[in-house]
């Protein structure tokens, strides 16, 4: 069997005056990272003193960390706003 000559594809060419659209908004990236810090902050409280037992790493860490997850989730599936 006989190989085709083929030719590679050609890359995109971005010019000066096409716009890159981000999928997401501005706000979407700022609740973003302000989950990571509180997912974190909520770590740091799981980790704590020496007490293994105290109600900040069992009862308040937990809270914190689901929370910070709950609000990335927030983050990623908020609409982005419309640029008028």
């Amino acid at each position: 069997m006989a190989q085709k000559n083929t030719r590679p594809a050609t890359a995109a060419k971005v010019t000066d005056n096409q716009s890159v659209s981000f999928l997401y908004d501005k706000s979407n990236y700022r609740l973003l990272v302000i989950s990571v810090a509180i997912v974190a902050l909520g770590f740091i409280l799981m980790a704590g003193t020496t007490d293994i037992y105290s109600t900040t790493k069992i009862v308040i860490a937990p809270i914190v960390v689901l929370a910070g997850f709950a609000l990335g989730f927030v983050a990623l599936l908020k609409k982005p706003g419309t640029k008028a």
